[in-house]
């Protein structure tokens, strides 16, 4: 299931608890993963599907007491109450000096986890190179000027969090200096190229779809990238 990349320590992939993926893109991610934190409530599917996580974080009150004694000092439990299971996962990568963070599993099944988990990526942001990658794209939190690799045709939305001006370049519809007051205003855009533009200094959310050609095609690739 996972051959893995050399680990330099400054990389992870967190499995969060939601849908487990079946798109090639976030499973050819986990298949090259250098270090693979689970989830507490992911764990179990995760290990029954034939993974074998380097860490498992959370209550870790879901795992079989099969798994909990083979993976034993694999666990690494956190009872705060405060915060959920993924982000105890992304503060976990970052203590021990992972920083660049992709997260798969994190939407898909009950649409509050779904949009909680997406909404902390903005959180996330501000301490990590952090994406989640689903079975339809790639979520990446922003801040600041960013540009992102694309292509023609390339479906884009954007979610902004709070009331701070956008301006894009290489979208078919631009946006030029305007706050998204609403989720949907930033939605179902395009890209024109092989490039396209956010600048913000706010909180915004970019979400690029696969296209299912391009993307079954090119699996190893594009996950390379991603993990770097």
């Amino acid at each position: 299931m996972r051959s893995g990349n050399k680990d330099d320590g400054s990389k992870a992939v967190i499995v969060a608890n939601g849908r487990y993926p079946h798109h090639p893109v976030p499973l050819s991610v986990i298949k090259n993963a250098p270090y693979i934190v689970c989830c507490d409530g992911a764990a179990n599917h995760f290990i029954e599907a034939g993974g074998y996580p380097d860490a498992i974080v959370g209550d870790c009150d879901s795992i079989s007491e099969e798994n909990r004694v083979r993976f034993a000092d694999k666990l690494f439990p956190d009872k705060e109450q405060e915060t959920n299971d993924l982000t105890k996962s992304v503060l976990f990568c970052v203590e021990n000096g992972r920083r660049n963070i992709i997260i798969v599993g994190g939407t898909g099944i009950r649409e509050d986890h779904s949009i909680g988990n997406i909404s902390l990526l903005t959180d996330y942001e501000a301490m990590a190179n952090v994406k989640m990658v689903t079975n339809y794209g790639i979520f990446t939190p922003i801040s600041s000027k960013t540009t992102f690799n694309s292509f023609a045709g390339e479906k884009v939305s954007l979610f902004s969090i709070g009331q701070k001006p956008i301006t894009t370049d290489g979208l078919k519809y631009p946006i030029e200096n305007r706050i998204l007051t609403n989720w949907w205003q930033g939605t179902l855009n395009e890209s024109l190229g092989d490039r396209f533009t956010v600048d913000t200094c706010g909180r915004v959310l970019v979400f690029q779809v696969f296209d299912s050609e391009k993307d079954q095609d090119n699996s190893r690739s594009t996950s390379s990238d991603l993990i770097g």
